[in-house]
């Protein structure tokens, strides 16, 4: 809500004299809410958010200009970073639940958007989506905050919605296999290895029941199993089928450390260096 004061003046034979002062304020009929589909965000995850434009008075709000900054914060002293891309052609523009043709768009530092309108006793609804890219921050605890402004038309103040989003807490797992040698004959020594990275913000531990399961072709005999060079006991750490190679990783016995975050000091980017564990399996064939 605005305030605005006004004041005349009488000026009579070289005399001048003022009035009292009048104080009025202008009532916001606009109200915006901004909100997003998820709550949680991971690296390359695809974000839709959702602005609700409610306009409580009986005129029509016109030419109005609506910008999100897509979580724009600053790195150092004189760099902004921007952790949302927008995905173009995702946008949305409704007016009481009716899709408007295309609207003009440009996206960049900020996604704009004009002109909108929003009607006497109606809403107007802007969706669009957008990727969470290399400046967005991973660590737990970590958020983004993508803040819409409504300007422009008749209103005396802008008004802005933000619309907060967390970094998701978890651990994220990958596996990849090798094998040395690749060319083995026959009562040969092969060594399976397998390796668990885990690019999330949290430690895989025992009770994540991680499980690593294999059917070795041929089978193995006379296994030797590690973790991280540490040796894992037939029953206790690992089951094993020498009939059929199938192997499998006792629950809770593979526990991966978090990955680490770091930004860059010149670009603002984010890097991961995702924390891992190495299983291996060595055997006869």
């Amino acid at each position: 809500m605005a305030t605005f004061y006004n004041q005349a003046t009488l000026s009579y034979n070289g005399n001048t004299t003022t009035s009292n002062i009048t104080t009025g304020e202008f009532i916001e009929a606009l109200s915006a809410l901004h909100t997003h589909i998820m709550d949680t965000y991971s690296k390359d995850d695809e974000i839709t958010f959702v602005l609700s434009i409610v306009n409580s008075s009986a005129t029509d709000y016109d030419g109005l200009e609506v910008s999100f900054d897509l979580g724009n914060y600053q790195f150092g002293t004189t760099t902004d970073v921007i952790p949302l891309t927008y995905i173009p052609d995702s946008l949305k523009y409704y007016i009481n639940g009716v899709l408007q043709p295309y609207h003009a768009v440009t996206a960049g530092q900020t996604l704009n958007v004009s002109p909108v309108s929003v009607p006497a006793n109606g809403n107007t609804i802007i969706i669009y989506k957008t990727l969470v890219n290399e400046f967005a921050p991973l660590e737990q605890g970590a958020s983004i905050t993508n803040t819409a402004t409504v300007s422009g038309g008749c209103i005396a103040e802008s008004i802005t919605a933000p619309a907060v989003i967390t970094a998701e807490t978890s651990a994220i797992l990958g596996i990849s296999k090798s094998i040395s040698p690749s060319v083995v004959s026959c009562n040969g020594s092969v060594t399976y290895t397998f390796i668990i990275q885990n690019t999330g913000n949290t430690a895989a531990t025992a009770s994540d029941n991680v499980i690593v399961t294999d059917t070795f072709t041929p089978a193995l005999s006379n296994l030797t199993v590690t973790l991280n060079n540490q040796p894992l006991t037939i029953n206790t750490g690992y089951t094993y089928n020498e009939t059929t190679g199938l192997f499998e990783t006792a629950a809770g016995a593979i526990t991966v450390p978090a990955a680490t975050f770091t930004q860059d000091a010149a670009t603002g980017e984010w890097n991961i260096t995702p924390g891992s564990s190495i299983l291996t399996v060595t055997g006869t064939i």
